[in-house]
């Protein structure tokens, strides 16, 4: 079984939604994706970070709500976090074991905290992983662009040392081909 994780794409993130690389086409392609995963039968995860220790994305507030123009279905699972890895005193895991989940499929915010930290995470835990390639995005950073930031990682994700499998990265419409 495979999981579509869709971390941290919450209005906090994206107020204003200028402040992330290509919010609207990663927005869309994350939409395709969900609606591919529910068709075939697969599980789609919202990751909300709970940001109370920092006083901000408080559950319930503004800043913690999943953007609007994100489709969710009532059929999808929402797993809080409280730190960069969606595993680390979650129940992730015990979710992925119980829906017997083998295959995990990363998109989100943002690329060089959350998404890389739970990718490796994952990686250490021998859960299949792709990444869809332009379905993660970030911020531009004091000393690098977003843009760069996203290429990076996709190429240090790619070319990871496996531990049981290689992480897969590839765009969207690549893996919308896929049954």
């Amino acid at each position: 079984m495979k999981a579509l994780l869709i971390i941290d794409m919450q209005l906090g993130s994206f107020s204003p939604y200028s402040t992330r690389f290509d919010t609207i086409g990663t927005v869309d392609r994350i939409n395709k994706l969900a609606e591919f995963f529910r068709e075939n039968k697969d599980l789609v995860i919202f990751i909300q970070h709970d940001g109370t220790r920092e006083n901000c994305f408080i559950p319930g507030s503004r800043d913690w709500k999943i953007l609007p123009e994100l489709s969710k279905e009532t059929s999808d699972m929402i797993i809080s976090k409280t730190a960069n890895d969606a595993f680390y005193k979650t129940n992730l895991e015990e979710v992925l074991k119980k829906n017997e989940i083998t295959e995990l499929y990363f998109t989100g915010c943002a690329t060089d905290f959350c998404i890389d930290t739970t990718i490796k995470s994952a990686l250490s835990k021998d859960y299949r992983i792709t990444v869809a390639e332009d379905g993660h995005t970030t911020a531009d950073r004091p000393h690098i662009n977003a843009q760069t930031v996203i290429k990076h990682y996709n190429w240090l994700w790619d070319d990871q040392t496996p531990t049981k499998y290689k992480i897969t990265v590839v765009k969207t419409s690549e893996l919308l081909k896929l049954k």
